[in-house]
């Protein structure tokens, strides 16, 4: 495309996980001049984040490789690279990523879809500097930002400077909690991830200890299944307040959703107030027009408090071929509406849904593979592992200083006491807090005044273009993307969520670079820092 000499912008991307190499594959789809992108990452898994690092292939994806493509409107795009992988390693599908023996669908290992997300960043790169752009990867912190005319200035940890026009903020979730202070301990691990590591630094570790993993999550799976793989034979406990587990994924149904859509709850705020009794009703309708029963999801959501979790667990995984797909349906239309939903939502009923839904959606909407759960049971049936529930203090076994970080841990639940010789930290960073490494970049922004903290977490931005936002006025030079947008948006993880958000960035860049070319000229200093 010709641009007539005409300068491009200069585009700030702060953070190098999978949320910019989903932004970076949109910016490579803009038909727009060239310019510059520059990529600030100073953590040592660039593009591939915490979930998705060099790691053991057990731990495998929980969604398929249509809902997994950093293309948006192409989910073939993982799925065709990885045949392209397969015959370029040598190996058969079945060895990349077989098929759930349960379910019928293929899960990839999470190692490889790291690989997958460095080629695409790559690709990505490749594509723009082909097209005449400048790029740079600083391997350094930003923690300082702010607006100068017509643009944005950065600082880095290291003191050097920089100018932009644009400023993308992809800073990530940050590291897990350690909610018992239990750091300092050799026995405790903080964060497991890559697990094919991690587990080798625990101090004295014996395939026949007993080991606890905080947390019964999609994590908490993963360090179960590669606890097992690397042939570990003592008890292992699942520890948290609920016991929730994360619901068994049922064999995939095709569904175009019709009746509870983005565009149907956009047309019935022009009616009035949107509510949680509109979204039910929409929902209610969707699963009437495909002959299904919405008692069915209303009887999975009220078992989450009713039911055992193991119970449930047996139930839902005899339920991988249920003829019923009210549930699947349910499954797709939240993520596909939910985003739409949420921001018109009333204040006070988005903090209702946070406070007393949120684990609940998490657990329904982000379900494991059915042969996880088919380990689960093996293990639960052999005695190995349990879900312990009603969690409310671990602390390191030992009276005195000399002794406390030189033995294992005393456990304490709602039903008793128990002990473990290991702990493991597979509680995820929370979506609603800022990071506490991008803490003082965030400050920086607050006090320029072109952010402002959401009280539901994060930042507030607008829901059409993922600006950043003050007092209902988006600033068109400042954006977000992934969980520092949680408050002003729900789905800020996953895939899907992050593909879809980068492509609203991507267009709300696009339209301000046109507006920006009719005025004054971008600033072009971002290559060279001051």
């Amino acid at each position: 495309m010709s641009t007539g000499g005409i300068r491009g912008a200069e585009i700030a991307v702060v953070g190098g996980g999978a949320s910019a190499v989903c932004l970076l594959d949109a910016l490579a789809q803009l038909e727009e001049p060239a310019g510059g992108v520059t990529i600030f990452e100073p953590g040592p898994h660039l593009w591939r984040g915490r979930p998705y690092q060099w790691d053991t292939e057990v731990l495998r994806l929980n969604a398929t490789p249509d809902d997994m493509s950093v293309r948006h409107g192409d989910p073939g795009h993982f799925e065709r690279w990885l045949a392209a992988r397969d015959l370029v390693v040598g190996v058969g599908a079945d060895e990349t990523s077989p098929l759930d023996p349960y379910s019928g669908t293929r899960f990839a290992p999470r190692t490889v879809y790291g690989e997958y997300l460095e080629h695409s960043a790559r690709d990505s790169l490749m594509a723009l500097i082909a097209r005449g752009w400048r790029v740079n990867i600083v391997r350094e912190r930003v923690v300082f930002a702010a607006p100068i005319a017509d643009g944005a200035v950065l600082k880095t940890e290291q003191g050097r400077q920089f100018q932009a026009d644009y400023v993308v903020l992809c800073v990530g979730g940050g590291s897990p909690q350690d909610s018992y202070g239990l750091s300092g301990s050799p026995r405790f691990l903080p964060d497991p991830y890559p697990v094919s590591r991690t587990f080798d630094t625990l101090h004295a570790f014996d395939p026949d200890a007993e080991v606890g993993i905080i947390g019964s999550g999609l994590t908490a799976v993963d360090v179960v299944l590669a606890l097992v793989a690397r042939g570990h034979r003592g008890p292992i406990s699942l520890l948290s307040r609920t016991g929730l587990l994360p619901a068994v994924r049922q064999r995939p149904v095709a569904h175009e959703l019709r009746h509870f859509t983005p565009e149907r709850v956009r047309a019935a705020a022009q009616q009035g107030t949107v509510t949680l009794d509109t979204a039910i009703r929409m929902l209610g309708n969707e699963l009437g027009a495909a002959r299904q029963d919405f008692t069915t999801v209303a009887f999975e959501i009220a078992a989450l408090s009713r039911e055992q979790p193991v119970a449930r667990l047996r139930r839902q995984f005899a339920d991988v071929d249920s003829a019923s797909t009210a549930l699947r349906i349910m499954q797709a239309a939240v993520p596909d509406t939910g985003p739409e939903l949420w921001s018109l939502l009333p204040e006070h009923q988005k903090a209702e849904l946070l406070h007393l839904h949120y684990r609940t959606v998490l657990t329904l909407c982000c379900p494991m593979p059915a042969a996880s759960a088919a380990t689960l049971l093996s293990l639960i049936d052999s005695g190995q592992l349990r879900i312990v529930k009603g969690l409310q203090r671990i602390a390191v076994t030992g009276s005195t200083p000399a002794t406390a970080h030189d033995g294992g841990f005393t456990i304490t639940t709602d039903s008793g006491t128990l002990s473990a010789d290991h702990i493991v930290n597979a509680v995820n960073p929370p979506a609603h807090k800022i990071p506490a490494a991008a803490a003082p970049l965030i400050d920086s922004l607050v006090s320029a005044g072109v952010a402002a903290r959401n009280p539901l977490g994060g930042l507030y931005v607008e829901r059409a273009t993922s600006r950043l936002t003050v007092n209902g006025t988006p600033h068109p030079r400042f954006h977000a993307l992934g969980d520092l947008a949680f408050g002003s948006l729900f789905f800020t993880f996953g895939i899907p969520a992050m593909v879809n958000r980068a492509h609203e960035i991507g267009a709300s860049l696009r339209d301000h670079m046109s507006v920006s070319r009719r005025a004054l000229g971008p600033v072009s200093a971002l290559a060279s820092p001051r």
